[in-house]
C-alpha cells in the first residue's frame, strides 16, 4: 500500500476540488445575495488542507496498484462529501447542523437528489447554483475526470478509472489511452449538458434554471432550485425535453460516444442493454399511465404526460418530479421505487444496480428454468451473440447477494433508530439507489430524519455510488495484509 503517495494524491484532488467554489462566488457576486464569505472560507479551507496534505509528500512517485485505486476511490469520495458540506456550514441562510451538511454534500456529489433543505425558491442564488454544480461534478465522477490530468503529475491513472467503475462494463477503454478515454467520456457529458441548458431555456426557463436543471439533469441527480422540482414550470415542453436527457442519461456513454465519432445511431439499437433498458423503462410507463387514467387520477393527456416523466425518472433514479407520486392511487409509488432497483446502465450517470446486472440475472433465471426442463443440454448464456462467461454470471450474482444484505442491514439500523417501516424501506431505496425522494415521512424531503439516521444515510449513498463493493472492500481483514 502506497500510503505517502495516496496522501499526495488526495492533497491534488482537495486542491482541484477547492477551484469548484469560485464558480458559485461568482454567482454570487453576480445575483449580490451575500452569500459570498462562505464560499470564500470554504475555498480557503479546502485548498489549504489539501496544500498541507500534499506538501510532505509532493515528490513521491510510483505507480498505482489495484489496491491504491479501491482506497483513493473510497476516501476521496468520503473527504469529498464532508469538505463539500463548508458551504451549507459557512453560510448562514442555509442553517443546517453538521449531520445535514454532510448529508446534502453527499447526496450532490453521489447525485441522489435526497435532501434536507427546504424553501429552496427563498434560498441565495449561489447556494442553489453549489448544490446543481455538486451533482454535475459527482455526474461524472471526479475521479475519472482526474485520470485525464494525473498522468501528467506522474501518477497512473487507471487503477482509479477501474476502481470508479466496477461492474460488468462494456468497452471500458474507448481509446488506447486511460487519458484520452476521460477526455472523450467528458467531452460527451459536456455537449449534452450545454444542448439541454440550451433546450431548456428555449422552452422558457430563465438561464439560471436552465444551467441549473441541465446539471441537475444530465447527471441523473434530480436537485431543483424550486420546491416543486421540475412542476414548478408547469410546462409540458419542459417535462418533454427533462424525460429525452434522462432517458439519454441512463445510457452507456460508450454508446453516446461512438454516435459522436461515427456519426451513427444505429449501435444503440443493437446493444442488449440498452433496449432491455428502453424495454423496462417502455413496460413501466404502459403500467403507470394504464393505472392513473382507469383510477381516474388524471384524464388521458396528463396521465400519458406525468406517467410518462415519472416513470422515466424514477427508473433512472433522477428523482424529479411534476406531482406527489408517493400520493398516486394503487401500488404505483411502490411499483416506481421498485423500478429504480434497475437504474440506468452501467457506465451511466444513473443510479441503481444497473441494467445489464438485472439482464443477466433475468436470462440466467430462465436459463435455469429451461435446464431443470433439459438436464442434459449444454445452453451457452449469451448476451446479443457473445457468450457470457461463468464468472462474470458469479461476480453479478454476488454484488446482487451483498447489495440485498446491505439494504436490509441499513433498514434496520434506520428502524433501530426510531424510523417506521415504510419509511425506512423507501428511505433506503432512494439513498442507496441514488433515487431522492422516498415514501412515508422522506416524500418530500429528508428533514425529518435524525442527525443518526442522515449519517446511516449518508453512508447508504456512498455504498450507492461506489457500487457497494469498493467501499465494502476496505472493511475487510485481506485488504490490509501485505
Amino acid at each position: 500500500m502506497h500510503i505517502l503517495l495516496i496522501l499526495r494524491i488526495l492533497g491534488i484532488l482537495l486542491m482541484l476540488f477547492s477551484l469548484t467554489q469560485l464558480s458559485p462566488l461568482l454567482v454570487s457576486f453576480w445575483f449580490e445575495d451575500g452569500a459570498h464569505k462562505g464560499f470564500i472560507w470554504a475555498f480557503l479551507v479546502t485548498f489549504g488542507c489539501g496544500l498541507l496534505m500534499w506538501l510532505p509528500v509532493y515528490k513521491r512517485r510510483g505507480e498505482l496498484r489495484t489496491r491504491d485505486g479501491f482506497l483513493i476511490t473510497a476516501l476521496f469520495w468520503t473527504v469529498l462529501g464532508l469538505f463539500g458540506s463548508l458551504p451549507f456550514i459557512l453560510n448562514s441562510n442555509t442553517d443546517l447542523v453538521i449531520s445535514e451538511a454532510v448529508f446534502e454534500s453527499v447526496s450532490g456529489l453521489t447525485t441522489t437528489g435526497a435532501t434536507v433543505m427546504t424553501h429552496l425558491d427563498e434560498l441565495p442564488h449561489s447556494i442553489l447554483f453549489y448544490r446543481q454544480q455538486l451533482q454535475w461534478f459527482g455526474g461524472i465522477g471526479i475521479i475519472v475526470i482526474a485520470v485525464a490530468i494525473l498522468p501528467m503529475l506522474g501518477i497512473g491513472g487507471m487503477q482509479l478509472y477501474r476502481a470508479e467503475t466496477p461492474g460488468p462494463v462494456k468497452d471500458s477503454k474507448l481509446t488506447p489511452r486511460i487519458t484520452e478515454t476521460a477526455k472523450a467520456l467528458f467531452i460527451v457529458y459536456v455537449m449534452l449538458t450545454l444542448s439541454c441548458a440550451l433546450a431548456y431555456w428555449l422552452a422558457g426557463m430563465s438561464s439560471f434554471d436552465a444551467i441549473c436543471h441541465a446539471f441537475s439533469t444530465v447527471a441523473i441527480g434530480g436537485f431543483s432550485t424550486h420546491d416543486d422540482s421540475i412542476g414548478y414550470f408547469d410546462s409540458t415542453a419542459i417535462m418533454l425535453i427533462c424525460s429525452f436527457y434522462m432517458l439519454v442519461a441512463g445510457i452507456n456513454f460508450a454508446l453516446h460516444f461512438y454516435a459522436w465519432r461515427n456519426r451513427s445511431i444505429s449501435h444503440y439499437f443493437r446493444d442488449s442493454e440498452s433496449s432491455f433498458y428502453a424495454g423496462v423503462l417502455l413496460f413501466g410507463c404502459i403500467i403507470v399511465c394504464s393505472f392513473l387514467y382507469y383510477h381516474e387520477h388524471y384524464g388521458i393527456n396528463d396521465a400519458l404526460l406525468h406517467g410518462i416523466f415519472q416513470t422515466i425518472s424514477i427508473a433512472t433514479t433522477t428523482g424529479f418530479t411534476t406531482e406527489p407520486f408517493a400520493a398516486w392511487p394503487s401500488f404505483i409509488p411502490f411499483f416506481l421505487i421498485m423500478l429504480s432497483f434497475m437504474g440506468g446502465c452501467a457506465g451511466s450517470t444513473g443510479g441503481g444496480m444497473k441494467a445489464v446486472r438485472v439482464m443477466l440475472i433475468m436470462k440466467q433465471g430462465i436459463r435455469e428454468l429451461h435446464q431443470l426442463i433439459h438436464p442434459n443440454a449444454v445452453m451457452p448464456l449469451k448476451v446479443g451473440r457473445r457468450r457470457v462467461e461463468a464468472k462474470v454470471i458469479s461476480a453479478v450474482w454476488s454484488f446482487f447477494a451483498v447489495y440485498v444484505f446491505a439494504f436490509i442491514s441499513i433498514m434496520m439500523a434506520l428502524m433501530m433508530c426510531g424510523m417506521d417501516q415504510t419509511t425506512a424501506y423507501s428511505s433506503v431505496v432512494a439513498t442507496l439507489n441514488n433515487l431522492g425522494p422516498g415514501l412515508g415521512d422522506t416524500a418530500a424531503n429528508f428533514s425529518s430524519a435524525s442527525e443518526p439516521e442522515q449519517w446511516i444515510l449518508s453512508f447508504s449513498m456512498l455504498l450507492g455510488r461506489l457500487e457497494v463493493f469498493t467501499l465494502l472492500v476496505l472493511l475487510t481483514p485481506a485488504f490490509w495484509r501485505h
